[in-house]
């Protein structure tokens, strides 16, 4: 499957009414609807990630061994029960790989699992995190698959994975962060809905985590009133090593070559419409011959949105990408996987 198989109606040719479809209500139910039908075996686990706690649910459908397990990332003040992470999870279920949804640190409901706030640059958590969870299941091909901030953290996670010791056989990543700036100015001078709808998941995290931390966490409201660009600024001060705003924003970017060494087999779908990450960024990507990049004329922000039904092209584009490597695969228990 390619993204030449992506042919939305007209009436879903339109980048702003993809991205909103994606993260509405009835799409968000419908995905609950198909794991509920499914019915997998659901587990929590909180996984040591270093100095952190990361928390984590493995699906997996008790009647049928997997061949494969895939860790899905959610985007920035998305969660394991965003839209697109069940619906993935769902077709990745039906193909016979097991799912292993992970929430960053702050999202979903696990503001008290760590004193300090999140940030983009905290790829070693994730990365000891997929380690942690990979040693529950360990002669299981693994593969990772991220949406958005998601999407950039998978293919960080990718980049990183040779060194910290982390078996992956490919890596998804459905319009990932290019860079923190550009994202950060399409935001800024894009429709005020999008601003609006993050600033306000944004805002209330922050407050669940002065709540769980008031002796840390002495922001006030004035502090959140800020706007997108003068709230991350003032964090950045507060709680990262970064010296400036832009040397953060430049801290977790994968523009130009900064793939180029990626080893792990890697797969990136965007669109030419999505109003948040702007299409211009993946022109001057430097990716090495094992990794592909595949851009849609439609499909917004995380929607490839299919038809009527609210069907998904992205998650079936992510469970071909796994089937495919699946066959390059070591048998289960060899402890490697070919070409990796």
């Amino acid at each position: 499957m390619t993204v030449s198989d992506y042919r939305p109606p007209a009436w879903l040719r339109n980048g702003h009414v993809q991205s909103l479809l994606s993260a509405a209500p009835p799409r968000r139910l419908a995905g609950e609807r198909l794991l509920r039908a499914l019915a997998p075996r659901i587990e929590e686990w909180l996984l040591p990630a270093g100095e952190a706690t990361l928390q984590a649910f493995h699906l997996t459908l008790p009647a049928r061994p997997p061949q494969g397990v895939a860790l899905l990332l959610h985007g920035w003040e998305g969660s394991h029960r965003s839209s697109y992470v069940r619906h993935t999870a769902n077709a990745l279920l039906k193909a016979g790989i097991d799912v292993v949804q992970l929430n960053f640190r702050d999202h979903g409901e696990t503001h008290h699992l760590n004193p300090e706030p999140f940030h983009s640059c905290r790829l070693d958590e994730v990365v000891q995190a997929a380690k942690s969870a990979q040693s529950k299941l360990p002669a299981l091909p693994w593969f990772v698959a991220g949406f958005s901030l998601g999407g950039n953290f998978a293919l960080r996670v990718a980049r990183a994975a040779p060194a910290a010791g982390l078996r992956l056989a490919h890596a998804a990543a459905v319009c990932p962060v290019v860079h923190g700036e550009s994202g950060l100015r399409a935001l800024e001078s894009g429709f005020p809905l999008y601003h609006w709808y993050f600033m306000k998941k944004w805002r209330r995290s922050l407050e669940a985590k002065r709540r769980h931390f008031p002796d840390r966490h002495r922001f006030v409201t004035a502090d959140l009133d800020r706007d997108m660009r003068g709230l991350t600024r003032f964090l950045v001060e507060q709680y990262t090593e970064f010296p400036t705003l832009e040397a953060y924003l430049d801290g977790y970017a994968i523009a130009g070559d900064r793939l180029a060494g990626l080893q792990v087999p890697a797969s990136i779908l965007t669109a030419a419409d999505d109003p948040v990450i702007p299409v211009a960024d993946f022109h001057d990507l430097q990716l090495p011959p094992t990794a592909r990049l595949e851009i849609a004329e439609h499909g917004g922000h995380c929607g490839f949105i299919l038809n009527a039904r609210l069907d998904g092209f992205a998650e079936r584009w992510i469970r071909s990408r796994f089937r495919a490597a699946l066959g390059s695969a070591a048998p289960a228990g060899a402890g490697t996987l070919a070409g990796s």
